[in-house]
């Protein structure tokens, strides 16, 4: 695939390619494309199988642009955490007492979890929160 022309709009990245097709997927999915500058986005490279940002340490293969799980997050765990990448998986893991891999898995939704499990996960999600709300200095 050869990249002709590639923008940022509405927390995607797009491109257009030498067949004419226009494709995106959620920044939520490259964190730090995210939160980078215009000017760190603007600075990238194409090369044989994708686009390569160097200052931000981000690559992107073209082929991951028709993976239908990069388009938008599914609503609920993994949106919760492709939205706040703050929430470090393994920290959240152990805190709940389970398996990183577990966790994993239901964030990238490979893994259902049970109506009690997703429950714990928000309820975990919400003490943290609730403990960084009592914070002071």
């Amino acid at each position: 695939m050869k990249v002709e022309k590639l923008w940022f709009e509405n927390g995607r990245i797009y491109v257009t390619n030498d067949k004419g097709e226009t494709l995106y997927q959620s920044l939520k999915f490259y964190p730090r494309l995210l939160v980078a500058t215009d000017e760190q986005r603007a600075d990238y490279e194409c090369w044989e199988y994708g686009i390569r940002w160097d200052e931000i340490d981000e690559d992107m293969s073209y082929e991951s642009f028709y993976y239908d799980d990069t388009k938008e997050p599914a609503p609920g765990i993994q949106d919760a955490f492709l939205s706040n990448p703050e929430l470090n998986i393994s920290a959240v893991a152990r805190r709940m007492g389970i398996q990183q891999s577990l966790l994993a898995s239901y964030i990238k939704g490979t893994k259902t979890p049970s109506p009690e499990r997703k429950k714990f996960i928000l309820d975990t999600i919400h003490e943290i929160g609730q403990s960084l709300m009592n914070v002071s200095f």
